[in-house]
């Protein structure tokens, strides 16, 4: 009887350690995203500012639009634990979550279209507007460092 109470103690402890790798995981997929993400809205800028072509941004946009499709799978329940800067909120507010990101992948959508016509005046306005859409979900959802 030993045997198998510390065979399930044994079984619980590694569950639950892989719970916890687990979460840091879908954290550590989730920031390095997001911070690809944030480096792509960066090289658009350059390319805005610049006036330059914007039909090559199309690729990198179907990229993004990639990425948040998928985002909110990306926050399980229990990924609040760890090295995190996602507020609580995100949790307990994950259907207006979910919408946000609606909003960002259709406002992608629309900066991908302005993209692929390279009208760069279209382009410029598509792209401060999805800059405004990742505000809608950075200022409810993302912890800020001073």
């Amino acid at each position: 009887m030993k045997g198998v109470v510390w065979m399930g103690a044994a079984a619980a402890i590694a569950l639950a350690a892989g719970t916890a790798w687990a979460q840091a995981d879908v954290i550590a997929e989730r920031r390095a995203g997001l911070k690809r993400m944030g480096e792509h809205m960066q090289a658009m800028k350059a390319v805005v500012d610049s006036r330059g072509n914007v039909q090559p941004l199309a690729a990198t946009v179907d990229d993004m639009i990639a990425w948040y499709r998928t985002m909110p799978q990306r926050f399980p329940p229990g990924s609040d634990r760890g090295d995190t800067r996602a507020l609580p909120a995100l949790w307990n507010e994950k259907a207006n979550f979910e919408t946000v990101n609606n909003n960002m992948v259709s406002q992608l959508q629309a900066l991908r279209t302005a993209a692929a016509s390279g009208d760069a005046a279209a382009f410029a306005a598509a792209y401060g507007q999805t800059g405004q859409t990742c505000g809608t979900c950075h200022r409810p959802y993302r912890q800020r460092i001073s």
